[in-house]
């Protein structure tokens, strides 16, 4: 699958909707009792920007957006504007060896925490700090797949954070874009879907 360093319109981007979801298989007995089987240890995030189109403008640029991406053929960047920004995040602690980090962005909930990698940070938003010290040189940051890389490796006990905002990897869930006209320069969409890409 091909894949597109390019955002989509964010003006329509903010008036979707969606977020993660996950796929469980649930088998009921007759008795009432589920047995649950978690297909995905993370979460894929799906959206739907059907409603952020308000304008002729805003149609034009859908459609151009869809017609480069050949329906489902490529991915594309998605800014989620319920979850695009990770403030302060470990990404680890140095051993005097290590130079790579890998960004992520971690969710708690009680004793439970999900660890997500960001693999789409947005070009000029990324500050890595050493034990508190924001770094200005010396380091370079891959916004294509997230990783943070020193020219010298942290020192033994360093401890490595970011702030950063970031990107969904997403692609069309459709080959088919279907609009009505409900009036002259008015048009309705039922659904124009988006689902997260892995790998």
């Amino acid at each position: 699958m091909a894949f597109v360093e390019v955002q989509f319109p964010n003006d329509i981007s903010y008036g979707s909707s969606g977020g993660p979801e996950y796929a469980t298989d649930i088998v009921a007995s007759v008795s009432g009792y589920e047995q649950r089987n978690i297909n995905w240890e993370q979460a894929r995030a799906r959206f739907n920007v059907a409603h952020g189109v308000k304008t002729k403008a805003q149609l034009d640029a859908l459609i151009a957006f869809f017609r480069a991406r050949k329906g489902r053929a490529h991915g594309f960047r998605f800014k989620d504007w319920t979850d695009y920004q990770a403030t302060n995040e470990t990404l680890g602690t140095g051993n005097g060896t290590q130079t790579q980090f890998q960004l992520v962005k971690r969710y708690a909930s009680g004793s439970v925490t999900e660890l997500r990698t960001i693999v789409k940070p947005v070009a000029g938003t990324v500050q890595i700090y050493k034990s508190g010290v924001l770094q200005t040189s010396g380091l370079s940051v891959d916004t294509t797949t997230g990783v943070v890389t020193f020219t010298a490796a942290p020192t033994i006990g360093q401890v490595v954070t970011a702030n950063f905002q970031f990107d969904v990897p997403v692609r069309f869930d459709t080959d088919k874009l279907s609009a009505s006209l409900d009036a002259y320069g008015v048009h309705s969409w039922q659904d124009i879907a988006l689902i997260e890409v892995r790998g």
